[in-house]
């Protein structure tokens, strides 16, 4: 099989003339940038959150973040995607689908590709979380409370810093991942970096020129990720 090898296709100009063909690879790598921290953030805070409930003497409490693990762990990820976008907004009150109806289609995939990404993730960290809890000798539980700690205080100060310490290689798994994830997004539209790969090659015919690039982007967010988090893990 014959190919033909052309680099600087990068270089051209977009049938719109408004930027290069690779603008576009920096615009998509913008966008799941952007997408992955923001998802990584509320990712973080949330399955944090649900993995101190899946510990605490509540069974109420306990129960309910268990029902959250398996619902988000346990449904694949494409699938929930496109109920976040396709299905909620029918759900939603009137005014309210109407509104994210009425949104920006950039703004509305975004939306539902940052609440999906989160909550699928926040599932995956509310695990590690309970493990590295749980993993903890007892009695660090009754040093806190045996010091005039509440049970939230013992939690703040005391379990979730020393989980936290534990748990930060596999953290680091999961915020690879999320990256990695990112591109199930393109499924509706959103151009992140794997779909404007795509797009490249729908115009330029380069494919391999075209995902060797995408490859090497993405290889750089790993790159940066795994330093950043070997930082960190030396700093705890």
């Amino acid at each position: 099989m014959s190919y033909n090898w052309n680099w600087s296709v990068f270089t051209m100009e977009t049938p719109s003339g408004a930027t290069t063909y690779l603008g576009w690879l920096i615009d998509g790598l913008q966008m799941t940038v952007a997408l992955s921290l923001a998802a990584w953030v509320i990712a973080l805070a949330l399955g944090a959150l649900m993995g101190v409930l899946r510990t605490v003497p509540h069974k109420g409490l306990a129960t309910l973040a268990g029902a959250y693990v398996e619902i988000f762990r346990n449904i694949p990820l494409l699938v929930q995607l496109f109920i976040w976008y396709f299905v909620l907004p029918e759900l939603l009150p009137t005014s309210m689908g109407n509104a994210f109806k009425q949104m920006n289609p950039v703004a509305q995939q975004f939306i539902a590709a940052l609440i999906c990404l989160s909550t699928f993730t926040s599932a995956r960290v509310c695990e590690q979380v309970r493990s590295g809890i749980n993993s903890l000798p007892r009695g660090q539980k009754n040093a806190g409370l045996a010091l005039g700690f509440t049970l939230g205080q013992t939690y703040r100060y005391v379990l979730v810093p020393m989980a936290f310490r534990l748990i930060v290689p596999p953290l680091t798994s999961e915020f690879l991942n999320i990256f990695k994830n990112s591109a199930v997004c393109s499924t509706i539209g959103l151009l992140e970096l794997a779909a404007q790969g795509r797009q490249l090659v729908d115009y330029t015919a380069q494919p391999y020129e075209s995902f060797i690039a995408v490859t090497a982007l993405y290889l750089i967010i790993n790159v940066v990720v795994m330093s950043g988090m070997r930082w960190v893990e030396a700093k705890t």
